[in-house]
């Protein structure tokens, strides 16, 4: 079997995925791998020497229903650096925030949005904001055109200034139109 070497960029994104790389995984790596990870709490991370060497992007939203506007924002996120993780909102920040169900379950969210071309990966939020916070380190944090910003330590803060068709691709609108 031919096992080719994984930059810091795909062990990053393999570590957020699993909450940390398990032993299992861990021992299928190659030695220049391994040596590119530490043990923490029975899993393996990025020495942060390594996590240095990529830039990492976060953004986040709801993404519930789909549209050019989310697929615009997410590909000008993207140039911002290597890596682009994208949070998904939970059920039930959506219910807290947005005052209605979601159409469509966070997993199911999550799922869609991990397809899309620009995102290497996507991930449902933790109970805080916080939690998502500690757990990617990102370098910058995207806000769409529509978003509130806030600071993130550590992170540079970027607000983009404009969206695709602002008032044509809005959530809140397509739902109202499809009666949901």
């Amino acid at each position: 079997m031919i096992h080719f070497h994984m930059p810091a960029k795909e062990l990053f994104i393999l570590q957020l995925k699993h909450g940390g790389i398990p032993e299992k995984i861990y021992r299928t790596l190659d030695i220049k791998e391994k040596m590119m990870l530490e043990k923490r709490r029975g899993r393996y991370f990025l020495k942060d020497d390594e996590r240095r060497k990529i830039r990492v992007v976060l953004t986040g939203g709801v993404f519930d229903i789909l549209h050019a506007g989310h697929v615009f924002t997410l590909y000008e996120a993207k140039k911002f650096g290597d890596v682009l993780v994208v949070v998904v909102a939970t059920d039930r920040t959506v219910k807290k925030f947005k005052k209605r169900k979601p159409v469509n379950s966070e997993e199911y969210r999550a799922f869609i949005v991990n397809a899309l071309k620009p995102v290497d990966v996507a991930i449902v939020g933790r109970k805080n904001f916080q939690e998502t916070i500690d757990l990617v380190k990102p370098d910058v944090v995207v806000f769409g055109y529509d978003q509130k910003e806030f600071p993130v330590k550590g992170a540079k803060i970027v607000k983009l200034k404009k969206g695709v068709g602002e008032k044509k691709f809005k959530t809140s609108r397509i739902i109202k139109e499809l009666e949901l």
